[in-house]
């Protein structure tokens, strides 16, 4: 009874908050008008921010005929744009109006419920991980609630592009999602891993005062919860993972002075939850929009369930997983997308598992395992994929008519 009563009770708040839709609806559109968001109002990051950075860049060209109106919607104001886009506060007038006046709309989450599309329009999908351990949507079955279903349902009908990197992933977004209609073009947020690691590598040390010689690993964790009854244990407070202790074990292993850096989920920022630095060389970078900035510069990562696991590889490094609570996790979230046994990196449920993966690291042989997994997949991450997404957008603006 009282999820149904939840239900409804989120079935009317979405139809009252479709009215200030149909009011903007009577508006003219804008076809070169774009809308970004990412993780429903979150700052300048993720996929959505790299296909903003290629159009900037497209538009400065003298030769570009195809011009942008830009707009983010953001739940915090005081954080930094390019001068291109137009932040506007991410609250539901705002968005009736400025979603229903632009031709394009391009998130990385699922809309608000109760986001209303007009016919003309074109929304870009990119998702926010692609190749990961997570399942989701139907995946999860019964774990997966009855309102993310209807959420996600309504959300389906109004997406025109939804992204994927692989063949492993478009079957995984055909047996997961609503029938989007998918396009493989790669990962906007991976461009930067492979077309500006040296630059950001020196960019990153210096911001943060290390040695231009300095090694840095990330550590970052995935979101815990379907149903959110779990507590959290892995890289939070009370976090069983040794950073000292593997800030050791890497510099034993590879060599040279090892910095930890810790990201947690952005769910987890949004909460204002961070992790406290207590010890030198382990440094709290959760604050930090865009998480593609650093990983570009990193040596090494560690994480535990989370799709930048496998954007990481992409650049060849090595990558750790750390499961101390995996029966609790597939208990709560739901079962795994990959085998244990195909999974590409070293996986540790304990420090000293951590550690001594890091000791028995073999470069050769992780590199092998990697390439012919990238294989199977059928990968398609070569440092181009904002191109792909913005020559879909310029071809939709450049349309005599909305169809």
């Amino acid at each position: 009874m009282k999820i149904n009563a939840y239900i409804l009770k989120r079935k009317i708040k979405a139809g009252i908050s479709r009215i200030p839709y149909y009011i903007c609806g009577v508006l003219p559109m804008k076809k070169n008008k774009i809308v970004f968001s990412a993780f429903e109002g979150g700052g300048y990051c993720c996929n959505p921010k790299y296909i903003a950075e290629e159009l900037i860049n497209r538009e400065k060209k003298t030769n570009n005929f195809v011009k942008y109106d830009m707009y983010w919607l953001v739940n915090d104001m005081s954080k930094d744009f390019p001068p291109q886009i137009k932040k506007k506060k991410n609250n539901l007038w705002n968005r009736a109006y400025h979603l229903s006046t632009a031709g394009i709309w391009i998130d990385n989450a699922r809309k608000n419920y109760g986001t209303r599309k007009r016919k003309q329009q074109h929304y870009i999908l990119t998702w926010h991980g692609p190749v990961g351990f997570k399942p989701v949507g139907r995946l999860r079955g019964k774990l997966f609630s009855r309102i993310a279903e209807i959420v996600s349902v309504a959300d389906a009908k109004n997406v025109d592009v939804l992204l994927s990197n692989s063949d492993w992933c478009s079957n995984i977004w055909k047996n997961a999602f609503w029938n989007e209609p998918v396009k493989k073009t790669g990962s906007p947020r991976c461009d930067v891993l492979f077309n500006s690691r040296e630059e950001k590598r020196n960019i990153i040390r210096k911001k943060y005062n290390l040695s231009s010689d300095a090694k840095i690993v990330m550590c970052a964790p995935t979101f815990r919860g379907g149903s959110q009854s779990k507590q959290r244990k892995v890289f939070a407070d009370i976090g069983t993972i040794d950073f000292g202790r593997l800030k050791c074990a890497l510099e034993k292993k590879f060599g040279g002075t090892w910095v930890v850096f810790v990201r947690l989920h952005p769910q987890l920022a949004l909460r204002g939850i961070s992790y406290e630095n207590t010890k030198d060389g382990i440094i709290d970078v959760t604050a930090v929009d865009d998480m593609y900035e650093l990983l570009a510069a990193m040596d090494a990562f560690v994480s535990d369930y989370s799709s930048a696991a496998f954007d990481a590889s992409y650049m060849r490094i090595p990558v750790f997983l750390y499961v101390d609570d995996l029966d609790d996790y597939v208990a709560d979230r739901g079962k795994l997308t990959w085998n244990i046994d195909e999974i590409p990196f070293p996986m540790s449920k304990n420090n000293e598992e951590l550690e001594n993966n890091i000791k028995e690291f073999d470069k050769e042989s992780y590199l092998d395992k990697l390439e012919k997994t990238f294989d199977k997949m059928k990968l398609l991450e070569d440092g181009k994929a904002a191109g792909r997404v913005a020559d879909i957008v310029d071809k939709w603006i450049q349309e005599e008519e909305y169809s």
